[in-house]
This record gives structure tokens, C-alpha cells and sequence, in this order.
């Protein structure tokens, strides 16, 4: 286990006051928060089925998010899981509905409202991606399957047993990391067919929530629901060792730690959890660059954008405690916050971080 330090600037704060609140951010929990590698373009999908857009300007750190679009998955069934391609273009969403949809941005819904569905499962589809090098949708789902979808055809062009429900994945250039019950990774080279490159068990001793690649991709962080991140290297890298460190805790009170989003430019990176906290970390100098105050409810999801410069996360139920904490009506927001480089680019190593 090793413990992180604080840099000598890091500091905890509330919601900053131009902290841009998205209007229009839907009736239920949100469950992803994605934006387009082309433009600022986010997106959200929601337990209400709804799937959103906004269109995000930035000017002088104030930031406005504008309405663009929504459409429902069918049958009022949960969306849990986005994507876009790389140029932008399309926007791909999955959930309870046990379907793979496609949405081409600026075109006309059919009347019943639902993008095109371009793939299915045999349960709910609880994450996806995209691999550039073949131009393949990728969705997990929890009947245990990956599927692989060119988008013009209802058939998967290939199918992949896993060991057990399929939690979260995420994609980078040829790596691909694959979290499952079970506490069970799974990491493929996707330059072409996609193949195994290793299987092994979390280092972390409780179930997996979230795994996101290093933006260098020799390896992965994956966090837990007992408030750890793993940071685990799968090629062997000079003067960097596998370690886990403990997060999203207090006093006594251990939560879960949601989402894992990289900053593309300089590979820091953040944690948001159930307990209303956004962290920014530097992994390299085991450094917490930046904590917030807890804000009143869970974090559920959060993502940079393309620049690195706007930082979305939503607040919402997460379900961390079941549908007997869960209460109809209770407010859903999503946030953007103006990220100046000063607050998430590495600030050098400082003493004070220890190994046990």
C-alpha cells in the first residue's frame, strides 16, 4: 500500500463559483458523462432513459453549456453507458434495454424517439467503447459477453465470453481493459482482432466500480467500492512500481470510488465517489494536486475534455446503497469546471509520500 502526499498547493474547496450548472440535466440519476474527441460536445445518459447534449463554450474560465438534443432508449429502460466516434460524428448509448444504439448527431429521430439500434445483449449493456485501429463499437454487458459492432449491421462481427458480469471498460489506442465481477481484469491488444494480453485478479480486495487506461498505456487504474485505486502497470516501465492507495474516506466512513478520468495532456488524473468528492491525483509523484469539499450528493461520473481544460461531473444517487436510499424527485445536476492548468498538471515530487 502506499500513501499519498499533498503538494504544497493543493488545497480543498467548494464548488467554485463558475462552476457552470447544465441546465436541463434530466429526472433521474445520470450514469455517463462523455464528450466528443472533435469539439465540446457532452453528452449524458440517465436512469430516466434519457440520453443528452450540450453544447459547451469556454471563454476567459467562465463556461456555458447549451441544450442541443435528447432522445430515450425504448421502453422507459435505464441508459448506462456512452461513446463517441472519434470524428464526433455519432454518438453510440446502451442500457437496460438490453440495446446497442447509434445516434448521428444533427439527424431527425423516427417517431418513437430512440436512436437506431445497431447491436444487442442478452442483459442490460453496462459500458462501451470504440477502437479506432478497426473502427469497432465495443459494449460489455451483464450477461457476461464483449460484443463487437461495425455499426451497419444488426450482427456482431465477434463475440467474447468473459468471466463473469462485464462492470466497466475503457479503451486507448491498442489497449483495451475490461473489469468484471469477481474482481476480475481482463487486458486485450485491440490493433487489430482483438487479443487476450493478460487476465488476473484486482489488486484491490473489493469489487471492482471503474477502470480507466493510462494515457500512456502501460497500464491501468482501477477503483473499488471500499474507496481504494489500484494503479497497475502491465509492461514494465523504469522507475515505476504497481501500488493502491486509499481515497474517498471519512473518518470512518468508506465509499466507492466512481469514475477514473485521465487528463490526456499531462496523465494525471481524477477520482469522484459516493461521498460528493472530485480528487485530482498525480500518479507519478503520488501527489493529491487538488481536493474538493464534498458536495451533497454522490459523484457518479465525470470526464475531461478533449483540451483538458473543462471538466464535467454529475451529482446524483449512484444506487451505492440500494433502491432503499433511493428518492424519486431528488435533484440531478451536472457540473463543468473551468480546469487551469495550474490545477492539474504535476507539480514535482515532494517528500512525505510513504510505502507500507
Amino acid at each position: 500500500m502506499s500513501t499519498f502526499g499533498s503538494s504544497g498547493t493543493a488545497q480543498a474547496s467548494s464548488i467554485a463559483p463558475n462552476d457552470c450548472n447544465v441546465a436541463q440535466a434530466g429526472d433521474d440519476g445520470v450514469s455517463s458523462l462523455i464528450w466528443s474527441p472533435t469539439q465540446n460536445i457532452l453528452a449524458s445518459t440517465n436512469w430516466d432513459s434519457g440520453v443528452r447534449v450540450w453544447e459547451v463554450a469556454e471563454q476567459n474560465g467562465q463556461v456555458q453549456a447549451n441544450p442541443k438534443a435528447k432522445a430515450n432508449h425504448e421502453n422507459q429502460a435505464p441508459a448506462l453507458a456512452s461513446c463517441f466516434t472519434p470524428d464526433g460524428s455519432k454518438l453510440i448509448s446502451g442500457g437496460c434495454d438490453k440495446a446497442v444504439r447509434m445516434w448521428q448527431l444533427g439527424q431527425n429521430l423516427p417517431a418513437n424517439g430512440s436512436p437506431q439500434q445497431i447491436g444487442v445483449h442478452d442483459a442490460p449493456v453496462s459500458c462501451l467503447g470504440y477502437l479506432p485501429s478497426t473502427n469497432i463499437v465495443v459494449s460489455g454487458g451483464w450477461d457476461r459477453k464483449l460484443k463487437f459492432w461495425d455499426m451497419r449491421s444488426p450482427n456482431p462481427v465477434g463475440a467474447l465470453d468473459m468471466p463473469e458480469r462485464v462492470y466497466d471498460l475503457d479503451v486507448r489506442g491498442n489497449l483495451m481493459v475490461v473489469a468484471t465481477a469477481g474482481r476480475q481484469i481482463v487486458s486485450y491488444d485491440v490493433s487489430g482482432e482483438p487479443r487476450e494480453y493478460s487476465r488476473k485478479e484486482s489488486p484491490l480486495k473489493y469489487q471492482s466500480r471503474c477502470i480507466s487506461c493510462f494515457t500512456d498505456t502501460t497500464g491501468f487504474a482501477v477503483g473499488s467500492i471500499e474507496g481504494r485505486v489500484g494503479i497497475h502497470y502491465l509492461q514494465k516501465v523504469a522507475g515505476k512500481d504497481s501500488f493502491a492507495f486509499k481515497c474517498h474516506r471519512q473518518e470512518n466512513q468508506v465509499y466507492s470510488v466512481n469514475a477514473i478520468c485521465f487528463h490526456s495532456h499531462f496523465g494525471t488524473f481524477a477520482t469522484v465517489g459516493s461521498d460528493g468528492v472530485v480528487n485530482f491525483w498525480d500518479k507519478d509523484n503520488k501527489q493529491r494536486l487538488k481536493g474538493f469539499n464534498a458536495i451533497q450528493r454522490p459523484i457518479p461520473c465525470a470526464n475531461f475534455n478533449a483540451q483538458g481544460n473543462l471538466f464535467a461531473y454529475a451529482s446524483s444517487y449512484d444506487w451505492s446503497k440500494g433502491s432503499q436510499s433511493h428518492m424519486p424527485g431528488s435533484p440531478n445536476e451536472i457540473f463543468v469546471h473551468y480546469t487551469p492548468e495550474e490545477e492539474i498538471k504535476p507539480k514535482g515530487k515532494k517528500s512525505g509520500g510513504t510505502r507500507r
